[in-house]
């Protein structure tokens, strides 16, 4: 049931195939989210411990929201980044059925393992409350790290157009918003971590993990190729770069690209 709604609420990528991995990431997670309070409601799996349920719920279908409407509204209001995107992706070009068919079921599968934690939970009877809490919380931190991340960059595109974001949150690594769903989902694997049950349990939360973890480097060594192609030539472009981790604070990973 999960894998079904993850699967519609990702077809959205059929219009736009880069959607697979954005918008329609979004929508698949909030549904995610929802289709396991369902599960719950239905099957009476949270006896004494539904609000924590809930608030896990509400979680993916926030951050599933703030996701997808961040990324919708910029596409409609900022012609630069539509124009970035299409560079990015080749969004000109048509892509064979097959390939968007197999890019589909991939990232339906996907999406489901990464709201697997919070099903697991309920359908193993786990009462426990501290671990959810703290992954919770921790997951609440990247969110906001994400939304501060966002707005900081906005302001200071807006104030220097021909420069990345160096201020805020972009003194500490260059990719703050990707260390925001770093901690999102690291917070979603500790809350399940009392309750996985069997080898197929676990390998499924971790792999969808690493899976992101994966997606998250990769989406910073794309961006660093970007910007190394439109500031490379900049002095504090290089500068900045050369002194600022680019995604994990503290540890002197400056660059996943060959200078």
């Amino acid at each position: 049931m999960i894998l079904a709604v993850c699967a519609v609420l990702s077809a959205v990528g059929f219009w736009k195939f880069v959607y697979f991995l954005s918008i329609g990431y979004g929508f698949a997670i909030a549904g995610g989210g929802i289709t396991v309070l369902i599960l719950v409601l239905y099957n009476g799996w949270a006896p004494g411990v539904l609000w924590l349920a809930v608030l896990q719920a509400a979680l993916f279908v926030v951050y599933g929201a703030r996701l997808s409407g961040f990324l919708l509204v910029r596409e409609i209001r900022n012609a630069s980044y539509r124009k970035t995107l299409k560079e990015a992706t080749g969004d000109n070009k048509k892509m064979p059925v097959f390939v968007l068919v197999v890019i589909w079921i991939c990232v339906a599968v996907l999406y489901t393992a990464q709201v697997s934690p919070m099903l697991y939970r309920y359908m193993n009877g786990a009462d426990d409350v501290v671990l959810p809490v703290v992954g919770m919380l921790i997951s609440v931190g990247g969110l906001v790290l994400e939304a501060v991340a966002d707005a900081q960059k906005s302001a200071q595109k807006q104030a220097n157009p021909h420069m990345v974001a160096t201020q805020g949150l972009y003194r500490l690594v260059r990719c703050p918003n990707y260390l925001g769903e770093i901690l999102f989902w690291t917070g979603v694997l500790v809350g399940g971590l009392s309750a996985y049950q069997g080898i197929g349990q676990w390998l499924l939360a971790v792999l969808a993990y690493i899976c992101i973890v994966f997606v998250m480097f990769n989406g910073a060594q794309r961006l660093e190729k970007r910007q190394m192609g439109r500031y490379g030539d900049n002095p504090a472009y290089r500068q900045y770069a050369d002194h600022t981790p680019i995604l994990l604070p503290f540890v002197p990973l400056y660059h996943l690209n060959k200078r």
